[in-house]
Protein backbone atom coordinates (compact mmCIF):
# COMPACT_ATOMS: atom_id res chain seq x y z
CA UNK A 1 0.00 0.00 0.00
CA UNK A 2 1.78 3.08 -0.56
CA UNK A 3 0.53 7.03 -0.57
CA UNK A 4 0.48 10.04 -2.84
CA UNK A 5 -0.60 13.78 -1.91
CA UNK A 6 -1.61 11.92 1.41
CA UNK A 7 -4.23 10.14 0.60
CA UNK A 8 -3.99 5.89 0.09
CA UNK A 9 -3.52 4.64 -2.80
CA UNK A 10 -4.14 0.79 -3.54
CA UNK A 11 -1.47 -1.15 -5.74
CA UNK A 12 -4.13 -2.91 -8.07
CA UNK A 13 -3.81 -7.34 -8.74
CA UNK A 14 -4.67 -8.15 -11.73
CA UNK A 15 -6.36 -11.41 -9.77
CA UNK A 16 -6.95 -11.79 -6.24
CA UNK A 17 -6.74 -15.28 -5.43
CA UNK A 18 -8.45 -16.42 -2.20
CA UNK A 19 -7.52 -19.18 -0.81
CA UNK A 20 -3.99 -21.61 -1.04
CA UNK A 21 -5.69 -25.08 -1.99
CA UNK A 22 -5.28 -27.07 -5.38
CA UNK A 23 -7.40 -24.96 -7.06
CA UNK A 24 -5.96 -21.39 -6.38
CA UNK A 25 -2.12 -22.56 -5.87
CA UNK A 26 -2.94 -24.17 -9.79
CA UNK A 27 -4.20 -21.04 -10.30
CA UNK A 28 -1.60 -18.78 -8.87
CA UNK A 29 1.29 -20.47 -11.10
CA UNK A 30 -0.66 -20.18 -14.37
CA UNK A 31 -1.34 -16.72 -13.93
CA UNK A 32 2.36 -15.92 -12.69
CA UNK A 33 3.68 -17.53 -15.95
CA UNK A 34 1.81 -15.40 -17.48
CA UNK A 35 3.35 -12.38 -16.02
CA UNK A 36 0.31 -11.15 -13.98
CA UNK A 37 0.54 -9.73 -11.03
CA UNK A 38 -1.24 -11.34 -8.56
CA UNK A 39 -1.55 -12.77 -4.43
CA UNK A 40 -2.82 -15.69 -3.16
CA UNK A 41 -4.35 -14.99 0.46
CA UNK A 42 -4.87 -18.41 2.29
CA UNK A 43 -6.75 -18.49 5.76
CA UNK A 44 -6.39 -22.02 6.62
CA UNK A 45 -5.51 -25.56 6.22
CA UNK A 46 -6.42 -26.70 2.46
CA UNK A 47 -8.97 -29.93 2.91
CA UNK A 48 -6.62 -31.34 0.33
CA UNK A 49 -4.12 -31.61 3.44
CA UNK A 50 -5.87 -34.49 4.67
CA UNK A 51 -5.94 -37.02 1.93
CA UNK A 52 -3.13 -39.82 3.47
CA UNK A 53 -3.05 -41.13 -0.29
CA UNK A 54 -4.64 -41.41 -3.19
CA UNK A 55 -4.29 -43.47 -6.68
CA UNK A 56 -6.50 -41.73 -9.01
CA UNK A 57 -4.79 -38.18 -9.26
CA UNK A 58 -3.16 -38.79 -13.14
CA UNK A 59 0.62 -38.99 -13.00
CA UNK A 60 0.64 -40.57 -9.96
CA UNK A 61 0.50 -44.89 -10.20
CA UNK A 62 1.68 -45.29 -6.77
CA UNK A 63 -0.26 -42.59 -5.26
CA UNK A 64 0.50 -39.63 -3.78
CA UNK A 65 -0.15 -38.06 -0.29
CA UNK A 66 -2.49 -34.38 0.58
CA UNK A 67 0.44 -32.91 2.41
CA UNK A 68 2.75 -33.95 -0.57
CA UNK A 69 0.90 -32.29 -3.61
CA UNK A 70 0.04 -29.20 -1.99
CA UNK A 71 3.73 -29.05 -1.61
CA UNK A 72 4.60 -29.73 -4.81
CA UNK A 73 2.27 -26.97 -6.04
CA UNK A 74 3.44 -24.31 -3.63
CA UNK A 75 6.89 -25.32 -4.80
CA UNK A 76 5.71 -24.53 -8.48
CA UNK A 77 4.28 -21.60 -7.34
CA UNK A 78 7.69 -20.03 -5.23
CA UNK A 79 9.30 -21.05 -8.68
CA UNK A 80 7.39 -18.03 -10.45
CA UNK A 81 7.40 -15.60 -7.27
CA UNK A 82 4.24 -16.47 -5.65
CA UNK A 83 4.24 -16.82 -2.38
CA UNK A 84 0.98 -17.23 -0.17
CA UNK A 85 -0.06 -14.73 2.39
CA UNK A 86 -1.14 -16.29 5.54
CA UNK A 87 -4.25 -14.03 6.04
CA UNK A 88 -8.04 -14.84 5.84
CA UNK A 89 -9.91 -12.39 3.84
CA UNK A 90 -12.76 -10.85 5.26
CA UNK A 91 -14.52 -8.72 3.28
CA UNK A 92 -15.21 -8.54 -0.45
CA UNK A 93 -16.76 -5.30 -2.02
CA UNK A 94 -17.06 -4.05 -5.55
CA UNK A 95 -16.20 -0.86 -6.75
CA UNK A 96 -15.82 0.78 -10.05
CA UNK A 97 -12.43 -0.76 -11.11
CA UNK A 98 -12.43 -4.35 -9.30
CA UNK A 99 -13.01 -5.27 -5.81
CA UNK A 100 -11.64 -4.61 -2.50
CA UNK A 101 -10.69 -7.39 -0.34
CA UNK A 102 -10.02 -6.98 3.25
CA UNK A 103 -7.72 -8.51 5.79
CA UNK A 104 -6.21 -8.09 9.47
CA UNK A 105 -3.27 -6.08 7.46
CA UNK A 106 -5.14 -3.65 5.65
CA UNK A 107 -7.36 -3.68 1.92
CA UNK A 108 -6.17 -5.17 -1.15
CA UNK A 109 -7.07 -3.96 -4.62
CA UNK A 110 -7.64 -6.40 -7.44
CA UNK A 111 -8.92 -6.14 -10.64
CA UNK A 112 -10.73 -9.43 -11.00
CA UNK A 113 -10.88 -12.11 -7.85
CA UNK A 114 -10.29 -16.37 -7.76
CA UNK A 115 -12.17 -17.65 -5.11
CA UNK A 116 -10.31 -20.96 -4.10
CA UNK A 117 -12.42 -21.38 -0.72
CA UNK A 118 -13.14 -25.36 -1.06
CA UNK A 119 -15.18 -26.66 1.42
CA UNK A 120 -14.83 -28.22 5.19
CA UNK A 121 -16.79 -31.48 5.82
CA UNK A 122 -18.80 -32.28 9.54
CA UNK A 123 -16.89 -34.43 10.93
CA UNK A 124 -18.09 -37.28 13.18
CA UNK A 125 -17.58 -37.00 17.39
CA UNK A 126 -14.45 -39.15 17.25
CA UNK A 127 -11.97 -38.60 19.30
CA UNK A 128 -8.41 -38.61 17.00
CA UNK A 129 -9.95 -38.15 14.15
CA UNK A 130 -7.29 -36.38 12.36
CA UNK A 131 -5.06 -39.68 12.60
CA UNK A 132 -8.13 -41.99 11.91
CA UNK A 133 -8.11 -40.43 8.42
CA UNK A 134 -4.59 -40.43 8.10
CA UNK A 135 -5.01 -44.35 8.86
CA UNK A 136 -7.75 -44.68 6.50
CA UNK A 137 -10.12 -45.57 9.23
CA UNK A 138 -12.50 -42.82 8.29
CA UNK A 139 -12.87 -41.89 4.52
CA UNK A 140 -14.82 -39.10 2.73
CA UNK A 141 -14.56 -39.43 -0.68
CA UNK A 142 -15.69 -42.90 -2.47
CA UNK A 143 -14.97 -41.84 -5.67
CA UNK A 144 -11.15 -41.36 -4.54
CA UNK A 145 -10.50 -44.51 -2.41
CA UNK A 146 -13.59 -46.72 -2.67
CA UNK A 147 -11.28 -48.58 -4.96
CA UNK A 148 -9.00 -49.36 -1.79
CA UNK A 149 -11.81 -49.78 0.53
CA UNK A 150 -12.78 -52.89 -1.81
CA UNK A 151 -14.23 -56.03 0.51
CA UNK A 152 -14.18 -54.12 3.66
CA UNK A 153 -17.25 -54.20 6.30
CA UNK A 154 -17.89 -50.35 5.75
CA UNK A 155 -19.77 -48.15 7.37
CA UNK A 156 -21.42 -44.86 5.90
CA UNK A 157 -22.71 -42.43 8.98
CA UNK A 158 -26.07 -40.15 7.99
CA UNK A 159 -29.54 -39.42 7.74
CA UNK A 160 -30.98 -38.92 4.21
CA UNK A 161 -30.97 -39.07 0.81
CA UNK A 162 -26.99 -38.26 0.38
CA UNK A 163 -25.92 -40.47 3.18
CA UNK A 164 -27.63 -43.74 1.03
CA UNK A 165 -26.64 -42.42 -2.19
CA UNK A 166 -22.95 -43.06 -0.81
CA UNK A 167 -23.79 -46.36 0.48
CA UNK A 168 -25.57 -47.89 -2.80
CA UNK A 169 -22.05 -46.22 -4.78
CA UNK A 170 -20.06 -47.82 -2.31
CA UNK A 171 -21.79 -51.33 -2.95
CA UNK A 172 -19.62 -51.48 -6.13
CA UNK A 173 -16.54 -52.70 -4.07
CA UNK A 174 -18.19 -54.31 -1.05
CA UNK A 175 -20.89 -56.44 -0.27
CA UNK A 176 -20.89 -55.68 3.37
CA UNK A 177 -21.80 -51.64 3.54
CA UNK A 178 -23.88 -50.42 6.16
CA UNK A 179 -26.00 -47.24 6.47
CA UNK A 180 -25.79 -45.96 9.86
CA UNK A 181 -27.70 -43.17 11.97
CA UNK A 182 -28.31 -41.64 15.10
CA UNK A 183 -32.03 -41.85 14.62
CA UNK A 184 -33.93 -45.20 14.33
CA UNK A 185 -35.79 -44.47 11.60
CA UNK A 186 -34.34 -42.61 7.62
CA UNK A 187 -36.51 -40.05 6.80
CA UNK A 188 -37.56 -40.51 2.50
CA UNK A 189 -35.52 -43.66 2.41
CA UNK A 190 -37.79 -46.73 2.36
CA UNK A 191 -36.90 -50.24 3.64
CA UNK A 192 -37.11 -51.88 -0.31
CA UNK A 193 -34.78 -48.86 -1.56
CA UNK A 194 -32.43 -50.45 1.09
CA UNK A 195 -32.98 -53.83 0.20
CA UNK A 196 -32.96 -54.14 -3.43
CA UNK A 197 -29.09 -51.86 -2.95
CA UNK A 198 -28.21 -54.70 -0.61
CA UNK A 199 -27.37 -52.68 2.55
CA UNK A 200 -28.41 -52.59 6.41
CA UNK A 201 -29.80 -49.76 8.39
CA UNK A 202 -28.51 -49.46 11.53
CA UNK A 203 -29.78 -46.79 13.53
CA UNK A 204 -29.61 -45.49 17.23
CA UNK A 205 -26.04 -44.52 17.05
CA UNK A 206 -24.47 -43.18 20.15
CA UNK A 207 -20.54 -43.50 20.08
CA UNK A 208 -17.99 -43.64 17.83
CA UNK A 209 -14.46 -45.79 19.14
CA UNK A 210 -11.31 -46.22 17.64
CA UNK A 211 -9.48 -49.87 18.21
CA UNK A 212 -6.10 -50.74 17.03
CA UNK A 213 -7.88 -51.37 13.16
CA UNK A 214 -11.17 -50.86 13.48
CA UNK A 215 -14.07 -48.07 13.89
CA UNK A 216 -16.66 -49.25 16.78
CA UNK A 217 -20.46 -47.75 16.82
CA UNK A 218 -22.06 -48.29 20.11
CA UNK A 219 -25.48 -48.19 19.80
CA UNK A 220 -28.73 -47.24 22.23
CA UNK A 221 -29.55 -50.28 22.91
CA UNK A 222 -25.79 -50.77 24.05
CA UNK A 223 -24.92 -53.18 20.72
CA UNK A 224 -21.78 -52.84 19.28
CA UNK A 225 -20.95 -53.04 16.04
CA UNK A 226 -17.36 -52.78 13.83
CA UNK A 227 -16.54 -51.43 10.85
CA UNK A 228 -13.06 -51.58 8.86
CA UNK A 229 -13.83 -47.81 7.82
CA UNK A 230 -16.62 -45.31 7.80
CA UNK A 231 -17.51 -42.63 5.57
CA UNK A 232 -19.13 -39.44 7.04
CA UNK A 233 -22.25 -38.66 4.92
CA UNK A 234 -23.04 -35.67 7.26
CA UNK A 235 -23.00 -32.78 5.22
CA UNK A 236 -20.19 -30.05 3.90
CA UNK A 237 -19.86 -26.54 4.55
CA UNK A 238 -18.51 -24.19 1.22
CA UNK A 239 -16.55 -21.36 1.69
CA UNK A 240 -19.02 -19.26 -0.85
CA UNK A 241 -19.88 -16.57 1.55
CA UNK A 242 -17.60 -13.90 0.17
CA UNK A 243 -18.87 -14.38 -3.44
CA UNK A 244 -22.38 -14.94 -2.09
CA UNK A 245 -22.31 -11.72 0.03
CA UNK A 246 -21.60 -9.97 -3.43
CA UNK A 247 -24.40 -11.61 -5.00
CA UNK A 248 -23.15 -14.65 -6.58
CA UNK A 249 -25.29 -17.60 -7.27
CA UNK A 250 -25.12 -20.77 -5.57
CA UNK A 251 -27.06 -24.04 -5.46
CA UNK A 252 -28.84 -25.27 -2.41
CA UNK A 253 -25.90 -26.84 -1.33
CA UNK A 254 -23.91 -23.75 -1.27
CA UNK A 255 -21.77 -24.39 -3.72
CA UNK A 256 -21.05 -21.56 -6.30
CA UNK A 257 -22.36 -21.40 -9.84
CA UNK A 258 -20.20 -21.15 -12.53
CA UNK A 259 -19.73 -20.65 -16.67
CA UNK A 260 -17.77 -22.23 -18.68
CA UNK A 261 -15.05 -20.02 -17.44
CA UNK A 262 -15.25 -20.34 -14.41
CA UNK A 263 -16.75 -16.89 -14.19
CA UNK A 264 -19.76 -16.16 -11.30
CA UNK A 265 -22.73 -14.13 -12.50
CA UNK A 266 -20.62 -10.81 -11.73
CA UNK A 267 -18.12 -10.30 -14.11
CA UNK A 268 -14.41 -10.43 -12.69
CA UNK A 269 -15.38 -12.84 -9.90
CA UNK A 270 -14.61 -16.41 -10.58
CA UNK A 271 -14.50 -19.23 -8.67
CA UNK A 272 -12.40 -22.98 -8.63
CA UNK A 273 -11.98 -26.10 -7.14
CA UNK A 274 -14.69 -27.84 -4.15
CA UNK A 275 -16.59 -24.32 -3.82
CA UNK A 276 -17.64 -25.09 -7.35
CA UNK A 277 -18.22 -28.62 -7.90
CA UNK A 278 -19.35 -31.56 -5.96
CA UNK A 279 -17.03 -33.83 -7.49
CA UNK A 280 -14.48 -33.08 -5.05
CA UNK A 281 -11.11 -33.97 -7.10
CA UNK A 282 -7.94 -32.92 -7.40
CA UNK A 283 -7.92 -33.87 -11.02
CA UNK A 284 -11.08 -31.33 -11.62
CA UNK A 285 -9.52 -28.32 -8.82
CA UNK A 286 -6.87 -28.21 -11.65
CA UNK A 287 -8.76 -28.62 -14.74
CA UNK A 288 -11.17 -25.62 -13.24
CA UNK A 289 -7.80 -23.36 -11.94
CA UNK A 290 -6.52 -23.79 -15.51
CA UNK A 291 -9.24 -22.69 -17.30
CA UNK A 292 -10.17 -19.76 -14.97
CA UNK A 293 -6.94 -18.42 -14.76
CA UNK A 294 -6.45 -18.60 -18.66
CA UNK A 295 -9.76 -16.49 -19.02
CA UNK A 296 -8.83 -14.04 -16.56
CA UNK A 297 -5.38 -13.55 -18.35
CA UNK A 298 -7.41 -13.05 -21.83
CA UNK A 299 -10.22 -10.68 -19.78
CA UNK A 300 -7.44 -8.73 -19.15
CA UNK A 301 -5.35 -5.74 -21.21
CA UNK A 302 -2.17 -7.01 -23.31
CA UNK A 303 1.24 -6.92 -21.85
CA UNK A 304 3.54 -7.03 -23.76
CA UNK A 305 7.41 -7.67 -23.23
CA UNK A 306 9.38 -4.65 -22.22
CA UNK A 307 13.20 -4.32 -23.25
CA UNK A 308 15.09 -5.67 -20.44
CA UNK A 309 16.41 -1.98 -18.83
CA UNK A 310 12.73 -1.06 -18.21
CA UNK A 311 12.01 -2.76 -14.55
CA UNK A 312 8.69 -1.27 -14.34
CA UNK A 313 7.21 -4.52 -16.54
CA UNK A 314 10.32 -7.01 -15.96
CA UNK A 315 10.83 -7.01 -12.01
CA UNK A 316 9.35 -10.31 -10.89
CA UNK A 317 8.60 -9.18 -7.14
CA UNK A 318 6.48 -6.24 -9.19
CA UNK A 319 4.93 -8.60 -10.96
CA UNK A 320 4.21 -11.59 -8.79
CA UNK A 321 3.54 -10.24 -5.11
CA UNK A 322 1.72 -8.04 -3.34
CA UNK A 323 2.07 -7.02 0.23
CA UNK A 324 -0.23 -4.88 1.31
Amino acid sequence: MSKKNGEKRLDRLDCLIIGGGVAGLTAAFYLARFRRKIAVYDGGRSRATLIPTTHNCPGFPGGVDGPDFIGRLLKQARSHGVTPIAREIEHLARTDHGFIASCADGEISARNVLVATGLSDRQPRLSGHDQAVADGLVRYCPVCDGYEAAGLNIAVLGEGRDAFNKARFLRVYSTSVALVSERRQLDGITEMELREAGITHQGGARQLTRTRNHIDITLADGKRLRFDCIYPALGSRTGAHLAVNLGARATADGCLVVDAFQSTNIAGLYAAGDVVSDLHQIAVATGHAAIAATHIHKCLAHNPAQPSHASSACSRDQQLKHQP
